[in-house]
């Protein structure tokens, strides 16, 4: 199933914007679906199980790594990106 997800990703941290930024990265560097960054929110489109996977991944890395952050998602059952 194809999917597209919103994601922002607010670090309740006063230095947040290279934490938003290492999340966006890790998340390109898989490579196995499109990634869009506009002003607000990153957007991930593709496979279901393969971006969930990666974000199961980074979510839970970007939690341990950096402490209290809020992660807010929108989904969407097909692929708005690359269609």
């Amino acid at each position: 199933m194809e999917t597209t997800i919103e994601i922002s990703l607010y670090p309740l941290n006063a230095e947040y914007e290279p934490i938003i930024l290492d999340f966006i990265h890790r998340m390109e560097a898989y490579g196995t679906f499109t990634v869009r960054v506009n002003e607000t929110s990153t957007h991930l489109a593709g496979d279901y199980d393969t971006i969930f996977d990666a974000l199961k991944t980074e979510i839970k890395r970007s939690n341990e790594t950096h402490g209290k952050q809020v992660f807010v998602m929108k989904v969407l059952g097909m692929n708005l990106l690359d269609a």
